[in-house]
């Protein structure tokens, strides 16, 4: 049987590693203020030291909470592109209570409101969720459960819901004061965004 969004809203409270389906590919869902939670969700995929999980939201209101401030440019390209395929490179309030890879010494999160169905539903329940990539690191994203590697864990629980289909990436901006910059051209090209926010540019060396 398929769990419910509760039952998974249950296993993040109780510190679980909740594995769920995002747009393209299953991933590792955590408590983002759950320190222990984090760290073993970088244990199980084989993180290297400082490598840092993103933030899942259920919208730019929420986002609020957890950006220091949002740029008038990021405001702009959340309420056009939120939920889905973009992630946003912002700073974190200062003093929040949580460790997301790096021991809070970087002064940025990326953060994203996802549009998959179950994990926007769930988010409206736990609010802010650590993810990973369910593959281990440097893999491609995982479309299958059945190639999850720490399926049988004690601390993981599964949202099966079968085999899920190969799409883009998500497109990375980062934007700070007056600066917005495109780090990485994924399902929005950088020409959509130049729509809403005329003053973007590409980094020196995107990814794609």
């Amino acid at each position: 049987m398929i769990p419910t969004v509760d039952q998974a809203a249950q296993w993040i409270a109780s510190g679980y590693v909740v594995v769920a389906p995002l747009e393209h590919g299953y991933v590792y869902l955590v408590d983002a203020f759950s320190h222990d939670a984090v760290r073993t969700m970088h244990v199980l995929r084989e993180d290297a030291p400082g490598v840092t999980s993103q933030v899942l939201v259920p919208s730019a209101k929420t986002a609020v909470g957890v950006i220091r401030q949002i740029p008038p440019a990021a405001d702009v390209l959340m309420n056009k592109f939120w939920p889905g395929l973009l992630t946003l490179n912002l700073q974190p309030q200062v003093g929040l209570n949580w460790d997301l890879g790096d021991d809070r010494k970087l002064d940025s999160v990326s953060v994203r409101a996802p549009q998959s169905g179950f994990v926007l539903e769930l988010l409206g329940k736990t609010g802010p969720l650590a993810c990973a990539s369910a593959a281990q690191s440097g893999e491609p994203p995982l479309l299958h459960i059945s190639k999850l590697q720490n399926s049988t864990h004690e601390i993981i629980r599964i949202c099966d819901m079968g085999d899920l289909v190969a799409g883009p990436l998500s497109t990375v901006v980062v934007a700070k004061g007056n600066s917005v910059r495109m780090l990485r051209e994924g399902a929005i090209t950088f020409e959509d965004l130049l729509v809403h926010v005329p003053e973007i540019t590409r980094a020196d060396s995107v990814n794609s």
